[in-house]
């Protein structure tokens, strides 16, 4: 493309040494360059703005997803930090916003509550497959292959001053969520939300895809890659970065 729309969210950069660059995604900014996205991706502009063309991720966000994500600077270094993501060694703390509802029953898989009678939190697991050129994944029969702890930490719907707002009924409060893949499936944590009948705030794909504007940034996924923690694979260092960026402090009447 000659002419590639603009992102109008900048990524911060939270950390950086000789090997990794830590940076705080925003909204609807690719990791990587994919369809129509090129220029404006999180890597294309690290690239540009070190000079570096080598800078490469160690592990991906969608585009819809916000949060921490590291890029490897250093060549040799690529495959230790790669090896951490892969091998599930780097522990992430997922927040979002969902419906404040009683959780439904799943067509597949099961739910573990941890603390009964308490709903919460609860551990989900269930098989999940994502095809190539379809854009839902979807749970099927079979032996669970993505597993998530979910909790329940803040209810009811607040306005920016932190006090409940009037005039919302049960059918449009949402509730804050913490949640803990301990797998790494596509689409893992909004489709584990929505067949528990919690659909994400803001989510186009599930429970069914809603077409938007390229430009429209006015609704953005509710969800928060938080918190990444890890042993640093050649220092052994312990790591943790936290993501500043807000879940929305203030909705109009969930959709």
């Amino acid at each position: 493309m000659t002419e590639e729309p603009h992102i109008p969210f900048d990524c911060t950069v939270l950390y950086e040494d000789e090997r990794i660059i830590v940076v705080d995604k925003p909204h609807f900014l690719a990791t990587t360059p994919r369809g129509m996205w090129y220029r404006e991706t999180a890597l294309i502009r690290l690239r540009q703005t070190y000079g570096e063309p080598d800078i490469i991720p160690a592990h991906r966000l969608d585009r819809l997803t916000a949060g921490i994500v590291v890029f490897v600077r250093d060549r040799a270094s690529r495959g230790a930090y790669q090896l951490l993501f892969q091998n599930h060694l780097a522990v992430k703390t997922y927040e979002c916003l969902a419906p404040l509802r009683p959780i439904g029953r799943p067509c597949f898989g099961t739910i573990r509550k941890l603390e009964p009678p308490r709903p919460f939190p609860l551990e989900r697991r269930s098989r999940i497959v994502k095809q190539r050129g379809i854009l839902q994944a979807y749970e099927e029969p079979g032996t669970p292959n993505a597993e998530t702890l979910i909790e329940r930490v803040g209810l009811g719907h607040m306005d920016r001053t932190g006090y409940p707002l009037s005039g919302m009924d049960g059918r449009h409060m949402v509730a804050r969520y913490v949640l803990h893949p301990r797998t790494g499936k596509t689409h893992q944590l909004r489709v584990h939300m929505n067949s528990l009948g919690l659909p994400i705030v803001g989510d186009d794909f599930y429970p069914r895809i809603i077409e938007h504007a390229y430009d429209d940034f006015s609704n953005p996924l509710e969800l928060v890659a938080r918190e990444l923690e890890f042993d640093d694979p050649l220092t052994g260092e312990h790591r943790r970065f936290t993501s500043r960026i807000p879940l929305n402090e203030w909705l109009g009447e969930w959709r």
